[in-house]
């Protein structure tokens, strides 16, 4: 048997790489049913390996006690996010909160500090949370803020498993996020189930030599290159929509097989 989310042989209910559900499996917490490749109860927010609590303590996962589901999770996790980037710029020599660390607690509105511009993220759709969530962590990898990248990354990747009927968009999406936070396994699973779909997408050939790269893998880098500088034209030329919203990345990626051509 192997994990639906990362791949590897697993065996019993969780995987012992990742900790996501093997099969479909029941809440240790509420009770309600875990999907496959799940890492979290998209009910209570308990993770999938935890087990019921004594006495009705609150659970083993360290959110679940403000969390009634993985969508305030997404929530808590752009406003903690906002709460960093402001405690960042308002003192740029002061030393930096640990990453991730909530500075208050949730009041409901963030983005421009309280007042009548604030965005409420839970009043987003799910589509605009996973893509706020995108954005976050992306910038994070930008900034260098590793740690922030990697607390905030499963968040992400659960809002996109959250919206279900995976694109080969969205599979490219939770692939970035994955290399964003050095997690090459999920990366080239994602790459391949795209290139599965379509030995010539673009952005399946851009997230494997980027998840070659993640590996030190120098031959199957320099090997999705050569596809990747074969397929460009002719891909191009469809004018997907995927190709166009991450035409930074494409350009990017050709910029640099050809360089080493």
């Amino acid at each position: 048997m192997t994990c639906p989310r990362c791949g590897k042989a697993a065996s019993g209910k969780f995987c012992i790489e990742c900790g996501a559900a093997v099969a479909a499996t029941t809440c240790g917490e509420c009770d309600g049913t875990i999907v496959a490749g799940a890492r979290f109860c998209q009910h209570c927010g308990a993770a999938a390996g935890d087990g019921p609590t004594k006495g009705g303590a609150l659970s083993r996962h360290p959110l679940t006690w403000a969390v009634p589901g993985v969508a305030v999770l997404a929530v808590i996790a752009y406003f903690v996010g906002q709460q960093l980037a402001n405690k960042s710029d308002a003192s740029a020599n002061a030393t930096p909160l640990a990453e991730g660390a909530p500075t208050a607690p949730f009041a409901g509105g963030v983005g421009g500090g309280g007042g009548a511009g604030s965005v409420d993220i839970s009043k987003m759709s799910p589509e605009e949370r996973a893509s706020r969530l995108f954005d976050r962590v992306m910038r994070y990898g930008e900034q260098g803020k590793l740690d922030s990248a990697k607390i905030f990354a499963p968040m992400a990747i659960q809002s996109y498993e959250m919206l279900g009927n995976a694109t080969n968009h969205s599979r490219y999406d939770i692939g970035m996020i994955s290399v964003v936070s050095l997690d090459a396994a999920r990366a080239a699973a994602e790459a391949d189930t795209i290139l599965k779909d379509n030995p010539q997408h673009l952005l399946g050939l851009v997230l494997a030599i980027k998840a070659a790269g993640l590996r030190n893998d120098l031959k199957a880098r320099a090997a999705f290159e050569k596809r990747f500088l074969t397929a460009e034209p002719s891909e191009r030329a469809k004018k997907v929509l995927e190709y166009e919203d991450h035409k930074s990345d494409v350009d990017a990626a050709l910029t640099a097989a050809n360089g080493k051509k």
